[in-house]
């Protein structure tokens, strides 16, 4: 990125005047006054080649499916669009930066994103990123259309979804006590398809490495589309981890992982693992307002899981005889997500297959007959949970308990 001083940006050491460019010190945006436009376009010019725009535009003309996918707007086009990044289009903010409405000359809707600086040694990574998220078309994965290198804060371009965050849907104002299971097992569908696709389908794995319910966004039919890839990593193909610094939300972040910095899969799974609690509880991952031994909502999940006491942390509300069953499969599901080793959690399209088969059943209860539901208790699969070392994601203590491993049959008959 170009070099800056202390309070001053690159734009200012250039003309050696004061700087009336709105960079990441002046908003964020390469709009220059006063300065002839021959200067002007120089400028954007030289921030776009240092951005990876020539590296980007090389990669697409390389690749006809994403030129038709991939569009590299103009800084004037995307100031139009927000007009000129007003405070009032702001519809999220988050540790990778800020997100926009905003409205295209075509009248379509937009979501654009200004991200942190990108360190000049990994713009090469940016751009392969760009290319490979352009090309991702699934109906659970907010689409990116696109991006602005002109301006010294890269910006990107996503499809604009109307609903919030699932976070919201479920803490915010009350709704959460609204939300039906049936719509919450729908979600939890969607989200874990969603996930399953960028690990096994896309052209590279990508993981996401923030999975939380405020990365997943919520249509105007309340479908689930996964969001955020901030701090998501492509994986090689021939290799099955990458070491990287430790990046993620307090409360979803895998322990696995922050003990030794080599990201898998499986740290999305642990987090989606958290992601499915909060629907069966709809309390937060954390929060210091809840009783010491209930603030880690995965510690309190899983204590509650172990005592035949599941259905006391479910939300009021939320069960009911017809539900049942599946309240307590998904539980299962969570559990596992949330074994503190990696090799012994599911994957990612196995728990979709695994979700999709529990709406199947409600849907055609036949495929059940003849089983009695009190002698198909299901098998809680070892859960090894080294509890006694805390897991500093999300402020866990020692329970108690050093293993789940005795859990070899789980009486779910009154759940409590």
């Amino acid at each position: 990125m170009p070099p800056k001083a202390a309070g001053r940006c690159f734009y200012e050491d250039r003309h050696r005047r004061r700087c009336r460019v709105n960079c990441s010190v002046h908003r964020d945006f390469l709009v220059v006054l006063n300065v002839p436009e021959k200067e002007s376009l120089e400028i954007k010019a030289e921030v776009f080649s240092q951005n990876g725009g020539i590296i980007l535009r090389q990669q697409l003309s390389t690749k006809e499916d994403s030129s038709q996918t991939t569009t590299i707007f103009s800084a004037e086009q995307l100031k139009k669009a927000t007009n000129n990044f007003d405070e009032s289009l702001i519809i999220g903010k988050g540790g990778y930066g800020t997100v926009f409405k905003g409205f295209l000359s075509n009248n379509k809707v937009v979501a654009i994103k200004k991200s942190k600086i990108v360190d000049q040694s990994q713009v090469e990574q940016f751009i392969n990123e760009v290319i490979i998220l352009s090309q991702i078309n699934h109906r659970n994965v907010v689409k990116l259309l696109g991006c602005c290198l002109e301006t010294e804060v890269p910006l990107l371009v996503y499809e604009f979804v109307n609903n919030g965050t699932l976070f919201d849907y479920l803490h915010k104002q009350g709704q959460g006590v609204n939300v039906s299971w049936k719509t919450r097992l729908r979600i939890a569908t969607e989200a874990a398809a969603a996930l399953s696709y960028l690990h096994s389908a896309a052209s590279i794995p990508i993981i996401h490495r923030d999975v939380k319910t405020a990365n997943i966004l919520l249509d105007d039919t309340y479908t689930a589309k996964v969001s955020d890839f901030g701090a998501s990593r492509l994986v090689p193909l021939d290799q099955t981890e990458i070491a990287t610094i430790v990046q993620g939300t307090f409360g979803y972040l895998d322990p696995e992982y922050m003990q030794s910095s080599q990201l898998t899969e499986k740290s999305d799974v642990y987090s989606f693992g958290v992601v499915l609690v909060e629907l069966l509880t709809g309390e937060k991952p954390f929060s210091f307002d809840r009783a010491e031994e209930k603030r880690s909502l995965t510690t309190h999940f899983l204590c509650r899981l172990k005592e035949d006491r599941l259905f006391d942390v479910l939300q009021v509300g939320l069960l009911d005889e017809e539900n049942q069953q599946e309240i307590m499969q998904v539980s299962i599901l969570a559990a596992r997500c949330l074994r503190l080793t990696g090799e012994e959690r599911p994957a990612m399209k196995e728990l979709t297959m695994e979700l999709e088969g529990i709406k199947l059943t409600k849907k055609q209860p036949w495929i059940n007959a003849g089983r009695n539901f009190e002698e198909s208790e299901y098998l809680l699969y070892e859960a090894q949970s080294s509890y006694e070392h805390g897991d500093s994601s999300s402020g866990q203590q020692n329970t108690g308990y050093d293993t789940l491993r005795e859990l070899e049959l789980i009486d779910f008959g009154n759940g409590r």
